[in-house]
């Protein structure tokens, strides 16, 4: 049987109807079919549409036996992008997919998923700080704020370097300094840390900010930089940036995620790690290409040395990272995880 919910709520426009399968304890996919809408903080051009969402949807649905269909509408089709969070936490939308600390909604803890300040350097040290080692598993206190908050944490990727595009050349932290840049949630608490001014604009005003000089470049994910033309504005790719493994998240509604039955729920969680490492490749296989595009634009990647690299770290950890701890318990118990990880990563080496 299928039941349709309408949410009615002063937050949102109007009324959606969300179909979704009664929960029964019974193996295998049952009879009928559960159809889901979710809208992401972002469309089809953002990397993380082709690279992260659909893969994921595609894994589901397969997963599933076809009995979870998820449509998939653009930013703006249902609510805006800044709301997209809040809508599949208030039951507008079945799910969500982007950055929960970044573009919308009340999750601190999302800070830690998306990833610290030069933190882990790849998809394997995510994946073990967050899930792989029973020693730390941060992912648990992002799920227990997702579900606090009415969402179940269902999927992720590593989007790569989330560097520095600009039209000035940086290879010191202080180049930074003075310097307005579009950057959101952990990005502005990087920025402003390292003496530089953030600006908070929607993505689709990056290109044109950028291009008349109302701000000097943009915090980006590097393989989607070719994706929004970046290349075309700016001169100059700072690598590894500040985030060498930023990460995406796909979160589902907590009332529609308990309306499937037991199998189904065992089958979405069975996809997580095979999907993020499926992904993270794919986006890895984007980087090199984005910055080719830069580079035939006319554009210069430049490298910050070794030395640069480690003084950019060790200011993260000093004073980035405490204000990320600031924002909530969870954060505060995220980030302890995360210096005892480097620690031990440091130790075994």
């Amino acid at each position: 049987m299928t039941i349709n919910r309408f949410i009615h709520s002063t937050m949102w426009a109007g009324a959606f109807a969300v179909t979704a399968s009664v929960a029964v304890g019974q193996d295998g996919p049952p009879d009928e079919v559960t159809e889901w809408t979710f809208q992401p903080a972002f469309d089809q051009s953002d990397a993380g549409w082709a690279g992260g969402l659909m893969p994921w949807v595609e894994a589901v649905e397969e997963a599933t036996e076809g009995t979870v269909k998820i449509r998939v509408e653009p930013a703006g089709a249902l609510v805006s992008g800044s709301e997209a969070f809040g809508a599949a936490a208030a039951g507008v939308t079945d799910g969500y997919a982007g950055w929960g600390s970044v573009y919308g909604g009340d999750m601190p803890e999302g800070m830690l998923a998306f990833g610290l300040a030069m933190g882990a350097e790849s998809a394997e040290e995510a994946w073990e700080v967050m899930w792989g080692n029973p020693d730390y598993r941060v992912g648990d206190i992002v799920q227990e704020a997702a579900h606090a908050r009415n969402l179940h944490w269902a999927g992720w990727t590593n989007q790569g370097p989330n560097a520095m595009f600009t039209k000035f050349p940086v290879e010191k932290i202080e180049d930074l300094s003075g310097r307005k840049m579009r950057a959101g949630g952990p990005q502005a608490i990087f920025h402003s840390t390292v003496g530089g001014s953030p600006v908070s604009m929607n993505a689709g005003e990056i290109y044109t900010a950028i291009k008349l000089g109302t701000i000097d470049g943009t915090y980006w994910d590097t393989g989607g930089i070719d994706d929004m033309s970046f290349h075309e504005v700016v001169d100059y790719a700072i690598m590894p940036g500040w985030n060498p493994a930023q990460h995406q998240e796909i979160f589902i509604n907590l009332e529609s995620w308990n309306a499937l039955t037991d199998w189904q729920r065992e089958q979405i969680d069975g996809i997580f790690k095979e999907t993020y490492f499926e992904t993270s490749r794919i986006h890895a296989e984007g980087v090199e290409g984005a910055l080719q595009a830069l580079r035939d634009a006319g554009g210069t990647v430049i490298e910050m040395s070794d030395e640069e690299v480690q003084r950019m770290r060790e200011m993260s950890i000093e004073k980035v990272w405490p204000q990320v701890a600031e924002a909530s318990d969870g954060n505060a118990k995220g980030v302890e995880i995360y210096k005892q990880f480097l620690e031990d990563k440091a130790a075994s080496e």
